[in-house]
């Protein structure tokens, strides 16, 4: 529980950043480390609230007043294995992850919560630094193979599992390098991308193969893998953009931020020579959409040396504070400020894109926007609503769509006969990740839809539970919650 008075004697402290002026010269990672003493007094603001509600807020069940507490001690290795128990991959949840947990704090009810993102980060990357992390493969083999489709975070939380397991994993994955969104969506200024190469290298010492530049529907058919594995993972990530379609849609200058930041992912890993660069230089931009995605765009096109950046979102602003309606320990929909967002650019809201303008060449130079409002009414949906004689011409030569994703490709589901709903989630049981085809798995944003990372990696990890059953007739590895396996 860490210290008793802690809460009372510690404020809430996280790292601090970089200087704004030095960080946008670069895309590495601008976070300044904190003390020892500092990092063991936040461990001691855990208290002891009886029931932890930071439990239900994170989707792992990790175990965090544990771990604060070891950390508040000064017991790193404790805390690192007490991490591990419930997350496979805490330095990419320790940077990325927008940290649920903290927002379901007892402590958060009147004053700032836990850092508990920062002291889950900080505990990984001691361990790291310590040599505590290492591979250690399984005891026996399984004569079971199992295909993972997908290296994101559910991919590789499914294969670390069932290989833990004694199964003979093969991740496929379509991009030249694993790790999904992790290396061509998220920028290096939040993840530099020797972190996923660090455990990637752990993973292939246990015995997990990788086999990129494979996409399973088009380079080998789904039914080849039915035949030669015993089960099949499925655990692509939401890629199916949302479109503006609108006029002008279609103009040079008009492009999915999913197409700009992979791109920019692999300039800054040395590719170079693209068919069709992507580039935010001395342009004004606009980014569409205000999540965590736009966020992105704002600080690529920053580091890009952008003439100038405004971010719209279609809703209305928010508040700070917590709503009324969203009481704790729920996630709230409060307004969130990301480091981007403090680089440089001008947020507006409740504002919607009507029209793209471009030249006689068919390149973007501006475009139209409204003001528009939600009209409640009980019971029903927000109506949205344009405010009339608010049209304004914004100067433009890159906009960028950051506006979600609508559900997955469909290649491999369609081959295999898989069921899928309406958003084209493909159908599977809560209870055991299965499909309606034998031995057929899925996990991830390919079940569940676009959603956080610590969602991915709770997905999969459940997801290996079941597989390793449905191989075995039972399983020693862990739902959500439960002690693991020995640690890696």
């Amino acid at each position: 529980m860490g210290k008793i008075t802690g809460f009372m004697e510690f404020d809430r402290k996280v790292e601090a950043y970089a200087p704004v002026e030095e960080r946008v010269k670069n895309y590495k990672e601008f976070t300044l480390p904190m003390e020892e003493k500092e990092l063991k007094e936040q461990g001691g603001r855990c208290m002891n609230c009886g029931i932890p509600f930071c439990h239900s807020g994170c989707p792992l069940g990790n175990l965090i007043p544990d771990f604060n507490d070891a950390v508040y001690r000064g017991k790193w290795e404790k805390a690192t294995d007490i991490l591990h128990s419930t997350n496979n991959f805490p330095e990419f949840t320790g940077r990325l992850c927008p940290a649920p947990c903290e927002e379901a704090c007892v402590l958060g009810i009147n004053e700032d919560p836990v850092t508990i993102e920062n002291i889950e980060k900080n505990i990984v990357e001691t361990a790291f630094e310590k040599g505590w992390i290492v591979a250690e493969p399984p005891a026996t083999r399984t004569d079971k193979k199992v295909a993972v489709i997908g290296s994101g975070p559910a991919g590789l939380a499914a294969a670390q599992q069932l290989n833990r397991a004694g199964h003979l994993v093969t991740v496929f994955e379509r991009d030249e390098k694993p790790g999904g969104l992790l290396r061509y969506g998220i920028p290096d200024f939040k993840m530099e991308k020797h972190v996923i190469d660090r455990r990637l290298g752990v993973l292939e010492e246990e015995g997990i193969v990788f086999k990129c530049n494979v996409h399973v529907g088009v380079d080998i058919k789904a039914e080849e893998l039915k035949t030669d594995y015993d089960a099949i993972v499925l655990c692509g990530g939401a890629t199916v953009r949302r479109n503006l379609p609108i006029k002008g849609s279609d103009l040079n200058g008009v492009v999915q931020a999913m197409d700009f930041l992979p791109q920019n992912n692999r300039r800054v890993d040395g590719v170079k020579n693209f068919e069709h660069e992507i580039l935010a230089t001395n342009k004004d931009v606009i980014v569409i959409g205000g999540g965590d995605t736009g966020s992105d765009c704002i600080g690529t096109s920053l580091r890009q040396g952008a003439k100038s950046v405004s971010n719209f979102e279609i809703m209305p602003m928010a508040t700070t504070d917590r709503p009324a309606d969203q009481p704790w320990p729920f996630w709230p929909m409060r307004l969130r400020t990301s480091s981007s967002h403090k680089e440089g650019a001008e947020r507006f809201f409740s504002i919607s894109t009507k029209e793209f303008i471009g030249d006689k060449s068919g390149n973007l130079k501006g475009l139209i926007t409204s003001e528009v409002e939600w009209i409640k009414q009980p019971g029903q949906r927000p109506v949205l609503k344009e405010v009339e004689g608010t049209e304004k011409e914004w100067k433009c030569e890159l906009a960028l769509l950051a506006m979600g994703f609508t559900g997955s490709e469909m290649t491999v589901a369609e081959q295999l006969g898989l069921e899928s709903d309406a958003r084209t989630n493909i159908k599977a049981s809560d209870s055991d990740y299965k499909t309606n085809v034998d031995g057929v798995f899925v996990a991830g944003d390919q079940r569940r839809g676009q959603s956080l990372i610590v969602w991915a990696i709770s997905e999969g990890r459940q997801a290996a539970h079941h597989v390793d059953a449905y191989l075995m007739g039972e399983s020693a590895l862990p739902l959500k919650g439960e002690g693991d396996l020995p640690r890696i």
